[in-house]
């Protein structure tokens, strides 16, 4: 089978790969649409710290039952399309015991610290597939991003009382957004691209700030009267904007943090006392929330024409992937479609 593969950072190659057998306990499933991630972008950067090369990247799938291996207790058909939770959970650590495996020390997501899903086939026990009759192959694959926002939304506690704010408009920012929104919310959208910040309206925001051209300061006071967003989401991973959070952030708010900073970031750590701030991280997402972006899909509100900017085959990810890293502003989400 044909596998796409991340060989070192700046380049890729097509490889052929020995199709995974079926093994008892495992469906063996036909790749139909993978999305690129951050992650992926990072790893072709050379940027990302927990992967090793060469590594098939993806781990944002929607793929069909092509066969099942005995001591399966599921009931999968042929043909059944699904989804495929990418993480993996030891069961042991803290984060385990506590029914927090999204956070597992020892997690091993597709495509980062395992092989990931840019193959024609790949082999998923059955707990860690979903399917929805009502939706594509590609809308299958835009849960698992997705995900992302509405577990950093779970990690904020956002109600329908809340005013959050969400930093930055890419694929993991949108999901935070629809899902801010989902809970009632009203939800400001912050990004320095008007056409992302129009996107940003389509999935739930209630305005826009162009951060780029008004103080990000002075937009939100305005529009909270003067209090500061309850709940600010970082989903852009820059030192200004994870000193932002904490700025514009109300006393006794909360802070979310998805991504991973690309520098050393320095605070005023008197805010974090003087506000009585909640700071929290967020990762990866609970099986939860797949469920709760698949019923936001299956409603048809969002706009997942346009969160998907670019598609391509296997053939021209490599070169689509170089395009985002030279040129990631024209670029919301990528999937690549398989034959």
């Amino acid at each position: 089978m044909k596998a796409f593969v991340i060989n070192e950072p700046g380049k890729t190659s097509l490889v052929e790969r020995e199709r995974p057998a079926t093994a008892p306990g495992e469906v063996l499933l036909k790749v139909a649409c993978v999305g690129f991630c951050g992650s992926d972008l990072s790893t072709f950067r050379g940027l990302n710290p927990l992967v090793s090369y060469p590594r098939v990247p993806g781990h944002e799938v929607g793929a069909v039952v092509v066969d099942v291996g005995t001591n399966v207790n599921h009931a999968f058909e042929m043909g059944q399309e699904v989804l495929v939770m990418p993480y993996t959970a030891c069961g042991q650590c803290t984060s385990c015991r506590s029914d927090r495996t999204n956070c597992c020390q020892f997690n091993q997501t597709l495509g980062v610290q395992r092989e990931g899903a840019m193959a024609e086939f790949i082999a998923a026990t059955p707990e860690k597939l979903l399917s929805s009759p009502k939706l594509s192959l590609s809308e299958l694959a835009l849960v698992e991003p997705l995900t992302i926002g509405f577990h950093a939304v779970h990690r904020g506690r956002v109600t329908a009382h809340d005013t959050v704010a969400v930093l930055g408009c890419g694929a993991i920012g949108l999901g935070a957004i629809a899902g801010a929104a989902a809970r009632g919310a009203k939800v400001i959208a912050i990004d320095i691209d008007g056409t992302k910040l129009d996107l940003a309206r389509k999935c739930g925001a209630s305005l826009g700030i162009h951060s780029g051209r008004e103080s990000l300061h002075d937009a939100l006071a305005e529009h909270t009267n003067g209090d500061g967003p309850n709940v600010i989401i970082e989903a852009i991973g820059l030192p200004q904007t994870f000193q932002a959070a904490v700025s514009e952030v109300c006393f006794g708010g909360r802070v979310v943090y998805i991504g991973y900073a690309k520098a050393c970031v320095e605070y005023e750590t008197k805010y974090f006392v003087m506000k009585e701030l909640d700071i929290l991280g967020s990762r990866n997402a609970m099986p939860s929330d797949f469920r709760s972006v698949i019923k936001l899909l299956e409603g048809g509100q969002f706009p997942v024409r346009e969160v998907i900017s670019h598609t391509t085959n296997l053939a021209g990810a490599g070169e689509l992937l170089r395009q985002w890293s030279e040129r990631p502003h024209e670029f919301t989400k990528i999937q690549v479609m398989f034959e």
